[in-house]
């Protein structure tokens, strides 16, 4: 579970999170929605620990600032927005690393943690490419490896941000479904930021809107995805319509 209190991220002084309160149960997916600059990739830095922050961080129920960071890391799985890769490194060398809090001190992976990595590989249709470094790869290759990476953790808890940017509309849907898949069968606990607000609509159980540092409203698509509300944090024009099976569909509009 993810639970935040009273959560404050500063830079130069200027409150980029500005008291956030929020959580996530196990097997739920809450999406972070807003505008570029409202403070979701600070927030999520925040709760994983690679940002420095005031408030409250708890991971299953425990203060994250009494985790250890192998303990963290067996924890908490990330997905950044732009994850540095080695050029040279093997995708499979790559992915492997995500075995590493489960290892102990100098040892070697087993064959349990191939397993696991190539399971990974074959889940998000790249297996094919364990043999290739990531230098040679396509932007939307490497954001599958870097989801990979983070699913071979095998961690509880799932921060993804922006999971879908560089990818198609088809690998796009083949990510989220194996995330929606898993957070139920792992019971994942799972916290999106998400610019694709059809997807985000079809996809979480909750979403909250963040501007200016702060949640501003949160709840189910239908109650947070008006057309009003859009227009207000985004300055889009848009209709809310409903697909084929019932599901919120975001369209954007032409002017005249």
């Amino acid at each position: 579970m993810i639970e935040t209190q009273g959560l404050v991220v500063r830079y130069n002084g200027r409150a980029a999170v500005d008291g956030v309160t929020l959580s996530v149960a196990p097997g739920e997916w809450l999406g972070l929605i807003g505008p570029n600059g409202a403070g979701k990739s600070s927030l999520l830095g925040a709760i994983s620990g690679t940002v420095a922050h005031d408030g409250v961080v708890r991971i299953g129920g425990r203060l994250s600032s009494e985790l250890g960071r192998r303990e963290a890391a067996r924890a908490v799985a990330v997905v950044p927005q732009n994850p540095v890769l080695p050029e040279e490194m093997d995708v499979i060398d790559y992915v492997l690393l995500g075995r590493t809090p489960h290892l102990g001190y100098l040892a070697a992976e087993t064959d349990a943690d191939v397993a696991i990595t190539e399971a990974a590989l074959w889940d998000l249709g790249i297996i094919h490419l364990a043999d290739r470094p990531l230098g040679s790869l396509s932007g939307g290759e490497r954001q599958r490896c870097v989801l990979a990476r983070a699913l071979a953790q095998e961690a509880p808890v799932l921060l993804l941000d922006e999971p879908t940017s560089a990818l198609d509309i088809g690998h796009r849907q083949q990510v989220l479904d194996l995330v929606a898949e898993l957070r139920r069968t792992r019971s994942l606990a799972v916290l999106a930021a998400m610019h694709d607000l059809t997807l985000a609509a079809q996809y979480a159980d909750r979403l909250a809107l963040m501007i200016e540092g702060r949640i501003t409203i949160e709840g189910t698509a239908d109650e947070v995805l008006t057309e009003s509300t859009i227009s207000a944090f985004s300055g889009a024009r848009v209709s809310v319509m409903r697909g084929p099976d019932d599901q919120i569909v975001v369209v954007p509009r032409r002017r005249g």
